[in-house]
């Protein structure tokens, strides 16, 4: 469908937009009244506009038309409508310039903490932990947001939803190879979900995922955390994860890294590792004597 004459529909809206804009801060609008009735005018007509824009998939003029609106909110003292605005702004950003757009949604994030709106703040820190992730592949910036998403989710009492964002966290520091904090999220959110009948069979995932982490470093630290997660949760004394550590650390004290491989590969056949655990897993088999560095 051509929705070219949107477009230019769309640019006279904005025109007419800008002038009543302008003739509503004048001498002779200030005389005969009707100002701020003239701008809420002019910001349904850029919300119109925007619209517009979107429909001709013109996604840097909606962003901008947007932005325009969530400015006269403000001068109106419409909080609400103004984080609305900019939030539609930074959704139509993200289509074309996602710099822009995180300017938009951090603009948005401060008006909800001013007005208290923690969870909503925090949704919109997860927009822009992705943005970083997937669109300018920034990991340090993106841990940042989810951190705070985390914090916000944290005090609104939400702690499944802080979870998921820690979990993010420790997903990322293991990459870069902050391992202490990867341990801490992990036994933090071990811990919290350990005692949760619907969440607990989660937990032996968190605490085979700390023992990884603790591996790496070192051999007897991943041996101490084992046992000390097997006190704390029985269950995970029983799993397949806690099993299989157990191998892996006796292939590695004995320097063997057919074994450490068959270890892997015997886990792998019934559960799938994913490309995080791989990554580990070959890190911790490159610290064996000998090693060729794969798992094959």
């Amino acid at each position: 469908m051509d929705n070219s004459g949107k477009e230019k529909e769309a640019v006279q809206l904005m025109a007419d937009a800008d002038k009543k804009v302008k003739s509503s801060g004048s001498f002779l609008g200030g005389m005969f009244g009707g100002g701020p009735q003239k701008v809420e005018e002019a910001c349904e007509m850029y919300c119109r506009a925007a619209n517009m824009f979107k429909m001709a998939k013109n996604w840097s003029a909606a962003g901008s038309a947007f932005c325009k609106a969530a400015r006269l909110h403000m001068q109106l003292q419409n909080k609400h409508d103004c984080a609305t605005s900019f939030i539609d702004a930074g959704n139509a950003y993200k289509k074309s310039d996602p710099n822009e757009a995180i300017k938009c949604l951090n603009a948005a994030i401060d008006i909800y903490t001013d007005m208290g709106r923690f969870t909503i703040a925090a949704k919109h820190h997860i927009n822009i932990a992705e943005i970083y992730e997937s669109e300018l592949v920034d990991i340090e910036k993106a841990i940042a947001h989810y951190e705070q998403a985390a914090d916000y989710y944290k005090g609104e009492e939400s702690n499944s939803s802080a979870n998921k964002c820690l979990l993010k966290v420790g997903g990322y520091c293991a990459q870069l190879e902050q391992y202490q904090r990867a341990i801490e999220i992990y036994e933090q959110v071990g811990a919290n979900t350990m005692d949760n009948p619907l969440l607990k069979y989660s937990a032996k995932e968190y605490f085979f995922k700390a023992s990884l982490c603790h591996f790496i470093v070192d051999e007897l630290n991943a041996r101490i955390a084992v046992e000390k997660y097997e006190e704390m949760f029985p269950a995970f004394s029983d799993s397949r994860e806690c099993k299989l550590l157990k191998k892996l650390l006796d292939a590695h004290e004995e320097q063997n890294s057919e074994a450490f491989t068959e270890a892997v590969k015997e886990f792998d056949s019934i559960s799938r590792l994913d490309q995080w655990h791989t990554t580990l897993l070959l890190r911790i088999k490159k610290t064996i004597q000998g090693d060729e560095g794969d798992l094959k």
